[in-house]
Parts: structure tokens; sequence; C-alpha cells
């Protein structure tokens, strides 16, 4: 590797990911070692309490190792990472959302005006509006969903999101568009 331990370049990167593709089991290690803090930070743009984010990071790096033979090795590494990342976060909402209980306000007291962002998992509020929006787009337009996260959530550039889901760059243009179009009343609260 040409760069120090704590910061491989891509190309190091790609380069461990294709010996952990050819089996070699300490360029597995080392290339999660090296997209720990990266897989983190993408988890922590959706989940941003810290618990929840390192939940869906552990989720993610475990789908990189059992899978990394899906990476087809076009584009970089870390941009499939990415898509991992984000989808493992969502998965990890999902579960969260599915296993959370509504708490009975007369049983527990009056709840706190506002919650305390150190404090409160994104169940009790943050970010939920922009991943109930996800998720009721995907129920009837699941193809806007990965490309609308990808450029306006993570700032991907389009020719990136194109390579990356394997479709044409007019189609993932005209697909961000119609899904922003979906997201923005549900963001308002208009449905």
């Amino acid at each position: 590797m040409t760069s120090s331990p704590d910061s491989p370049t891509a190309d190091d990167i790609d380069d461990l990911a294709r010996r952990a593709q050819a089996g070699d089991s300490d360029a597995l290690g080392a290339l999660l070692a090296a997209v720990r803090p990266r897989t983190l930070r993408v988890c922590q743009g959706v989940l941003p309490y810290t618990p929840d984010a390192e939940d869906a990071c552990q989720e993610a790096l475990l789908n990189v190792a059992t899978k990394i033979g899906s990476w087809g090795g076009r584009g970089r590494f870390t941009t499939w990472l990415h898509v991992v990342a984000v989808n493992s976060a969502r998965t990890t909402y999902r579960r969260m959302r599915n296993q959370a209980v509504a708490a009975d306000p007369q049983e527990h007291g009056p709840l706190a005006e506002k919650p305390d962002p150190r404090t409160t998992s994104v169940i009790a509020g943050t970010r939920l509006d922009l991943l109930e929006a996800m998720e009721a787009i995907e129920r009837d337009h699941p193809q806007y969903v990965e490309p609308l996260l990808l450029r306006d959530v993570y700032g991907m550039a389009y020719d990136e999101i194109a390579e990356l889901v394997g479709a044409p760059l007019g189609t993932i243009k005209a697909q961000i568009h119609h899904g922003r179009k979906l997201a923005r009343p549900l963001l308002r609260g208009e449905e």
C-alpha cells in the first residue's frame, strides 16, 4: 500500500477488495478495518444517534464480508460500499421502527417538549420524516429511492450513480427528478 494505514487511498482500497474477492482473508480484514470509518459516517448520515449508526455499520461490514463477490470491480469499491452502507442503515431503521412500541404518556408522565438529540434514537424523531418519505415512495416507486438518496442525501454525482446502478445517465436524472416530486409533499406533510 502506498499510503499510511490510517488513510488508504481509493486505489489501495480497490486493491484490498480485489485481493479479498480472490479469497485473501488478511486482505479482507485489512479492507474492513480501512473502510469502517467511512461506513460509519455514511450510516450516521441516515441514523445520527451513534448506537443506531454503529449497529448499521456492523451490518454493512458483515454484508461487505459475505457479499464482496457482488462488487463488479467496474467502479470504485467505495462507491459500492456506499450503497451497502446506505441500505444497511435503512434496514436498521426499518427493524427499529418495527420493534418500537408506542409509549403511553399516561403511564410514564408527560414527555419532554423537545427530545435531546444526544440521547434520542432515530425512532424518536430525528430524520424520521426523510426515512418515512423514502419508505412511502418505495412502496409504489422503488426505482426512485436509491438514486434519490445517493444524489440528494449523499451528494454523489449523476454519472457515478448511473454507473453504480447500471442505468443510463438520462434515466438516473429522470428517476431523481420524479423522486423529488414525490418526496416534496411527503416532507411537507401534505400526503
